[in-house]
Protein backbone atom coordinates (compact mmCIF):
# COMPACT_ATOMS: atom_id res chain seq x y z
CA UNK A 1 0.00 0.00 0.00
CA UNK A 2 2.40 2.55 -1.19
CA UNK A 3 1.92 5.39 -3.68
CA UNK A 4 5.16 7.06 -5.41
CA UNK A 5 4.36 10.62 -6.85
CA UNK A 6 0.96 9.66 -7.17
CA UNK A 7 0.80 6.19 -8.79
CA UNK A 8 1.11 3.05 -6.68
CA UNK A 9 4.08 1.15 -6.66
CA UNK A 10 6.22 -1.27 -4.44
CA UNK A 11 10.31 -0.31 -5.31
CA UNK A 12 12.37 3.03 -5.48
CA UNK A 13 14.90 4.19 -7.70
CA UNK A 14 18.34 2.87 -6.68
CA UNK A 15 19.65 6.48 -7.11
CA UNK A 16 17.25 8.06 -4.82
CA UNK A 17 18.64 10.27 -2.49
CA UNK A 18 16.69 9.48 0.30
CA UNK A 19 18.17 6.31 -0.06
CA UNK A 20 21.35 7.47 -0.71
CA UNK A 21 22.29 9.65 1.57
CA UNK A 22 19.05 10.53 3.50
CA UNK A 23 18.36 13.42 2.09
CA UNK A 24 15.10 13.88 2.79
CA UNK A 25 12.01 14.13 5.64
CA UNK A 26 9.04 12.25 6.37
CA UNK A 27 5.93 12.89 8.68
CA UNK A 28 4.41 10.06 10.66
CA UNK A 29 0.50 11.26 10.58
CA UNK A 30 -2.13 9.28 12.94
CA UNK A 31 -5.42 8.43 11.05
CA UNK A 32 -8.65 7.43 13.51
CA UNK A 33 -11.51 7.39 12.62
CA UNK A 34 -11.86 8.12 9.06
CA UNK A 35 -9.81 11.41 9.74
CA UNK A 36 -6.38 12.92 9.67
CA UNK A 37 -4.88 13.96 13.16
CA UNK A 38 -3.18 17.57 12.71
CA UNK A 39 -2.56 17.20 9.38
CA UNK A 40 -1.69 21.03 8.87
CA UNK A 41 0.55 21.01 11.58
CA UNK A 42 2.37 18.37 10.01
CA UNK A 43 2.46 20.08 6.73
CA UNK A 44 3.86 22.91 8.10
CA UNK A 45 6.78 21.11 9.73
CA UNK A 46 6.93 19.34 6.31
CA UNK A 47 7.58 22.37 4.43
CA UNK A 48 9.67 24.38 6.81
CA UNK A 49 11.85 21.01 6.61
CA UNK A 50 11.90 21.45 3.03
CA UNK A 51 12.92 25.03 3.02
CA UNK A 52 15.77 24.13 5.74
CA UNK A 53 17.13 21.43 3.15
CA UNK A 54 16.49 22.98 -0.29
CA UNK A 55 14.21 20.89 -1.53
CA UNK A 56 11.20 22.06 -3.71
CA UNK A 57 8.48 21.65 -1.71
CA UNK A 58 5.47 19.36 -1.93
CA UNK A 59 1.70 20.78 -2.65
CA UNK A 60 0.03 20.24 0.41
CA UNK A 61 -3.46 19.90 -1.50
CA UNK A 62 -1.93 17.34 -3.60
CA UNK A 63 -0.15 15.40 -0.75
CA UNK A 64 -4.12 15.34 0.56
CA UNK A 65 -5.73 14.05 -2.28
CA UNK A 66 -2.72 11.27 -2.62
CA UNK A 67 -3.56 10.62 1.30
CA UNK A 68 -6.98 10.13 0.40
CA UNK A 69 -6.44 7.97 -2.60
CA UNK A 70 -4.47 5.47 -0.69
CA UNK A 71 -5.91 5.79 2.17
CA UNK A 72 -9.64 5.35 0.87
CA UNK A 73 -11.55 5.87 3.87
CA UNK A 74 -9.19 3.70 6.34
CA UNK A 75 -10.46 3.55 9.64
CA UNK A 76 -7.70 3.32 12.38
CA UNK A 77 -4.19 3.17 10.35
CA UNK A 78 -1.35 5.06 10.49
CA UNK A 79 -0.03 7.25 7.36
CA UNK A 80 3.40 8.24 6.65
CA UNK A 81 4.85 10.27 4.03
CA UNK A 82 8.45 10.52 2.83
CA UNK A 83 9.53 13.69 0.66
CA UNK A 84 13.64 13.31 -0.71
CA UNK A 85 15.34 15.32 -2.80
CA UNK A 86 14.74 12.57 -5.79
CA UNK A 87 16.66 10.65 -7.94
CA UNK A 88 21.07 11.94 -8.45
CA UNK A 89 23.96 10.56 -9.20
CA UNK A 90 27.23 9.96 -6.98
CA UNK A 91 28.56 12.81 -5.01
CA UNK A 92 27.23 14.50 -1.73
CA UNK A 93 26.65 17.97 -4.60
CA UNK A 94 22.66 17.85 -4.83
CA UNK A 95 20.65 19.20 -7.57
CA UNK A 96 19.69 23.05 -7.80
CA UNK A 97 15.76 23.63 -6.79
CA UNK A 98 15.22 24.62 -9.99
CA UNK A 99 16.97 21.49 -11.24
CA UNK A 100 15.63 18.98 -8.57
CA UNK A 101 12.74 16.52 -8.65
CA UNK A 102 11.81 15.60 -5.46
CA UNK A 103 10.02 12.28 -4.46
CA UNK A 104 6.57 11.78 -3.17
CA UNK A 105 6.51 8.63 -0.91
CA UNK A 106 2.99 7.78 0.63
CA UNK A 107 2.55 4.47 2.68
CA UNK A 108 -0.32 3.21 5.08
CA UNK A 109 0.73 0.97 7.77
CA UNK A 110 -1.37 -1.03 10.58
CA UNK A 111 -2.08 1.19 13.45
CA UNK A 112 0.43 0.24 16.48
CA UNK A 113 -0.99 -2.01 19.02
CA UNK A 114 -0.18 0.24 22.49
CA UNK A 115 -2.16 -0.91 25.83
CA UNK A 116 -5.02 1.37 26.78
CA UNK A 117 -3.15 1.10 30.28
CA UNK A 118 0.23 3.12 29.20
CA UNK A 119 -1.99 6.65 29.20
CA UNK A 120 -3.65 5.87 32.35
CA UNK A 121 -1.33 4.44 34.59
CA UNK A 122 2.04 5.39 32.53
CA UNK A 123 4.78 3.48 31.53
CA UNK A 124 8.31 2.28 32.41
CA UNK A 125 11.20 4.25 30.56
CA UNK A 126 15.03 3.82 30.63
CA UNK A 127 17.96 5.93 29.67
CA UNK A 128 20.17 5.04 26.37
CA UNK A 129 23.69 4.77 26.32
CA UNK A 130 23.41 6.28 22.20
CA UNK A 131 23.69 9.91 22.13
CA UNK A 132 22.25 12.68 19.75
CA UNK A 133 24.88 14.11 17.81
CA UNK A 134 24.78 18.03 17.70
CA UNK A 135 23.49 19.87 14.93
CA UNK A 136 21.81 22.97 14.74
CA UNK A 137 21.21 23.12 11.01
CA UNK A 138 19.27 19.88 11.55
CA UNK A 139 17.96 20.08 14.55
CA UNK A 140 14.15 20.28 15.17
CA UNK A 141 13.59 19.05 11.78
CA UNK A 142 12.41 15.48 10.84
CA UNK A 143 14.43 14.08 8.26
CA UNK A 144 15.48 10.99 6.87
CA UNK A 145 18.51 10.31 9.29
CA UNK A 146 17.55 8.10 12.14
CA UNK A 147 20.67 6.10 13.26
CA UNK A 148 21.35 7.29 16.58
CA UNK A 149 17.39 5.86 17.11
CA UNK A 150 17.54 3.08 15.68
CA UNK A 151 20.93 2.48 17.76
CA UNK A 152 19.27 3.39 20.59
CA UNK A 153 16.24 1.43 20.37
CA UNK A 154 18.32 -1.47 19.93
CA UNK A 155 19.51 -1.21 23.41
CA UNK A 156 16.48 -3.04 24.79
CA UNK A 157 14.32 -5.83 24.13
CA UNK A 158 12.39 -5.87 27.54
CA UNK A 159 8.63 -5.11 26.33
CA UNK A 160 8.01 -3.65 29.62
CA UNK A 161 10.06 -0.50 28.45
CA UNK A 162 8.24 1.55 26.61
CA UNK A 163 10.40 4.43 25.78
CA UNK A 164 14.51 5.05 25.86
CA UNK A 165 15.35 8.59 27.10
CA UNK A 166 17.86 10.16 24.58
CA UNK A 167 21.23 12.67 25.86
CA UNK A 168 23.16 14.67 23.77
CA UNK A 169 26.23 16.69 23.93
CA UNK A 170 27.04 17.59 27.76
CA UNK A 171 24.70 15.16 29.14
CA UNK A 172 21.57 16.92 28.46
CA UNK A 173 18.59 15.01 28.37
CA UNK A 174 16.91 15.94 24.61
CA UNK A 175 14.11 13.85 23.90
CA UNK A 176 13.02 9.58 23.40
CA UNK A 177 13.85 7.38 20.28
CA UNK A 178 10.40 8.22 19.37
CA UNK A 179 8.80 11.42 21.65
CA UNK A 180 9.22 14.57 23.32
CA UNK A 181 9.78 14.92 27.02
CA UNK A 182 8.75 17.13 29.66
CA UNK A 183 8.76 17.26 33.20
CA UNK A 184 6.77 19.34 35.67
CA UNK A 185 8.60 20.70 39.50
CA UNK A 186 7.26 22.76 41.32
CA UNK A 187 4.04 23.33 39.19
CA UNK A 188 6.56 24.79 36.36
CA UNK A 189 6.12 22.62 33.02
CA UNK A 190 10.02 21.80 31.66
CA UNK A 191 11.21 20.84 28.25
CA UNK A 192 14.51 20.33 26.86
CA UNK A 193 15.61 22.55 24.31
CA UNK A 194 15.85 21.61 20.38
CA UNK A 195 18.14 23.66 18.99
CA UNK A 196 21.16 22.10 18.50
CA UNK A 197 19.55 18.33 18.61
CA UNK A 198 16.24 16.37 18.40
CA UNK A 199 12.88 16.21 16.65
CA UNK A 200 10.01 19.37 17.73
CA UNK A 201 7.00 17.58 17.35
CA UNK A 202 3.58 17.80 16.92
CA UNK A 203 2.03 17.39 19.95
CA UNK A 204 4.85 19.19 22.06
CA UNK A 205 3.58 22.30 20.20
CA UNK A 206 -0.03 21.26 21.11
CA UNK A 207 1.43 21.01 24.92
CA UNK A 208 3.49 24.49 24.98
CA UNK A 209 0.42 26.15 23.17
CA UNK A 210 -1.85 24.96 25.89
CA UNK A 211 0.53 25.73 28.79
CA UNK A 212 0.42 29.19 27.59
CA UNK A 213 -2.78 29.69 27.01
CA UNK A 214 -3.92 28.32 30.39
CA UNK A 215 -0.99 30.74 32.04
CA UNK A 216 0.88 27.39 33.25
CA UNK A 217 4.71 28.32 33.55
CA UNK A 218 6.93 27.12 31.36
CA UNK A 219 10.80 26.53 30.88
CA UNK A 220 12.86 25.28 28.10
CA UNK A 221 16.53 24.32 28.80
CA UNK A 222 18.81 22.32 29.29
CA UNK A 223 18.16 19.52 31.58
CA UNK A 224 20.41 16.72 32.96
CA UNK A 225 19.41 13.09 34.68
CA UNK A 226 19.78 14.93 37.95
CA UNK A 227 16.94 17.52 37.03
CA UNK A 228 14.34 14.43 35.54
CA UNK A 229 15.50 12.71 39.24
CA UNK A 230 13.89 15.60 40.89
CA UNK A 231 11.12 15.95 38.78
CA UNK A 232 7.46 15.23 40.24
CA UNK A 233 5.80 14.43 37.29
CA UNK A 234 6.87 13.40 33.91
CA UNK A 235 5.48 12.64 30.60
CA UNK A 236 6.05 12.04 27.06
CA UNK A 237 4.04 12.71 24.06
CA UNK A 238 4.22 11.98 19.85
CA UNK A 239 1.64 12.31 17.34
CA UNK A 240 0.49 8.62 17.47
CA UNK A 241 0.65 8.03 20.99
CA UNK A 242 -0.74 11.23 22.51
CA UNK A 243 0.58 12.07 26.06
CA UNK A 244 2.04 8.75 27.93
CA UNK A 245 2.82 9.70 31.66
CA UNK A 246 6.34 7.74 32.96
CA UNK A 247 5.78 6.08 36.53
CA UNK A 248 9.40 4.42 36.40
CA UNK A 249 12.11 5.91 35.05
CA UNK A 250 15.85 3.63 36.15
CA UNK A 251 14.12 2.42 39.10
CA UNK A 252 13.18 5.39 40.53
CA UNK A 253 8.47 6.16 40.55
CA UNK A 254 6.64 9.29 39.57
CA UNK A 255 3.33 10.04 40.58
CA UNK A 256 0.49 11.06 37.43
CA UNK A 257 0.17 14.73 39.14
CA UNK A 258 -2.59 16.92 38.25
CA UNK A 259 -0.41 18.83 35.32
CA UNK A 260 -0.10 15.39 33.34
CA UNK A 261 -3.64 14.49 33.69
CA UNK A 262 -4.89 17.71 32.68
CA UNK A 263 -2.91 18.44 29.42
CA UNK A 264 -3.83 14.55 28.57
CA UNK A 265 -7.47 15.50 28.91
CA UNK A 266 -6.75 18.70 26.25
CA UNK A 267 -4.40 16.50 23.79
CA UNK A 268 -6.82 13.84 23.75
CA UNK A 269 -9.57 16.64 22.95
CA UNK A 270 -7.10 18.23 20.14
CA UNK A 271 -6.51 15.35 18.26
CA UNK A 272 -10.40 14.88 17.79
CA UNK A 273 -11.00 18.19 17.47
CA UNK A 274 -8.33 18.98 14.73
CA UNK A 275 -9.17 15.61 12.91
CA UNK A 276 -12.19 16.95 12.05
CA UNK A 277 -11.31 19.17 9.23
CA UNK A 278 -9.14 16.53 7.09
CA UNK A 279 -12.12 13.57 7.43
CA UNK A 280 -11.07 11.10 4.57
Amino acid sequence: MFLLNGAKAESLSLQDRGLQYGDGLFETIAVRNHQLEFWQHHMQRLLAGCQRLRIPSPDPGLLLAEARQLLDGADDAVLKLTVTRGQGGRGYRAATISDSNPSRILAVYEEPDYPAENQANGIVARYCDTRLGTSPSLAGIKHLNRLEQVLARSEWQDDAIFEGLMLAAHGRVTEGTMSNLFFVKAGVLHTPNLSNAGVAGIIRDVVLAFAQQQKIPVAIGHYSKTDFAAADEIFICNSLIGVWPVRLLEQQRFSIGSITKQIIAVVNAARLRDAAHEAL
